[in-house]
């Protein structure tokens, strides 16, 4: 069960994310979700580093699900949606289509954990922040 859906658009493929093959590289996937999630984050106040006291959070596992090829100056958008959510990590998950022709190219998941950096250790998510996200 999708707990939150939020629609991002305008991230457009740069000259650095097209590979040798003419298109997108397949490890810029990440970065993309990585552009989606800070902006996910910042709607709600949060950032990567600051969802609590002294906590951010920590990818402890990404998936990625190639559709089709993503070319140079594409303008993807994003949708995200959370579910899973736990004492400490909740999975994000991800799907990116062009705004042209409403494909969908890639989509992909992130588990994320809270993580204190002060300890280096993962920690329980901050309630307020789990709150926004529910």
């Amino acid at each position: 069960m999708n707990l939150i859906n939020k629609n991002f658009t305008e991230i457009q493929v740069k000259i650095s994310d097209i590979n040798y093959g003419n298109h997108m590289g397949n490890d810029k996937a990440l970065l993309f979700f990585q552009d989606a999630r800070i902006q996910f984050l910042r709607q709600l106040g949060y950032d990567e580093h600051r969802i609590g006291d002294n906590t951010g959070i920590i990818i402890g596992e990404a998936h990625v699900y190639f559709k089709k090829e993503v070319f140079l100056y594409d303008i993807l958008s994003a949708t995200i949606s959370i579910e899973e959510i736990s004492k400490r990590s909740f999975m994000m998950n991800y799907v990116f289509h062009r705004v042209s022709d409403q494909v969908c190219v890639f989509e992909g998941s992130t588990k994320i954990y809270a993580f204190d950096y002060l300890t280096r250790k993962a920690c329980f998510l901050p309630e307020p922040f789990k709150n926004a996200i529910m």
